[in-house]
């Protein structure tokens, strides 16, 4: 049957080769941050880039997060790789997300196009960088983060360029795709620049 992946960073508007299906929707049970190190796209490991991952919900609950609100659900896109083509997506796969990242799965969920209670979710590959990788930041000043956001490049880019293109492409998915920790951190990055 192939395999379903979810996006909630840059492999929403930088999509993974191959893909026969794009579907706008969610995932429940985590909250997305800027809290996780990039030294090999948006950064260097002189000066490393922020990018973002999920943190498990109920971890999240018991932290005190500058950002204290989040919504329910992360949304993003899920892409289908046809069966002849996993095994090649997923060497890409490994090597763009390797640095610090590790393979989950979890449901994901169409928007609203029937029920909800018909709806049967599908199973997703995700890229998560854990709290237990070395690359994983946790909680950050947002000021300092917007700061750091600005001030750092990396092969793949500028880290402005990566948190401008997300929440462009957020806006992009559904009218309730909003993610407050990444507006505030683009209204902050545009009011120092």
């Amino acid at each position: 049957e192939g395999l379903w992946l979810f996006g909630y960073g840059s492999l929403i508007w930088k999509p993974p080769p191959h893909y026969d299906q794009r579907v706008p929707g969610y995932i429940e049970g985590y909250v997305r941050r800027f809290w996780q190190v990039s030294l090999d796209h948006r950064g260097t490991p002189e000066s490393p880039g922020r990018v973002v991952t999920l943190i498990d919900r109920a971890h999240w609950l018991t932290l005190t997060d500058h950002h204290s609100t989040a919504t329910e659900r992360v949304w993003g896109a899920a892409y289908h790789i046809p069966p002849s083509k996993v095994e090649e997506v997923r060497s890409y796969l490994d090597i763009r997300e390797i640095n610090g990242y590790s393979v989950q799965y979890t449901p994901f969920h169409k928007p609203f196009s029937q029920p909800e209670s018909t709806q049967t979710p599908i199973s997703c590959l995700v890229y998560i960088g854990l709290p237990s990788n070395p690359q994983f930041l946790g909680l950050q000043d947002p000021q300092a983060l917007a700061a750091r956001i600005l001030k750092c490049r990396g092969p793949s880019g500028e880290n402005r360029e990566y948190l401008y293109q997300l929440e462009a492409a957020m806006k992009e998915l559904c009218p309730e795709s909003g993610d407050d920790h990444i507006t505030d951190l683009t209204e902050r990055c545009r009011a120092i620049e």
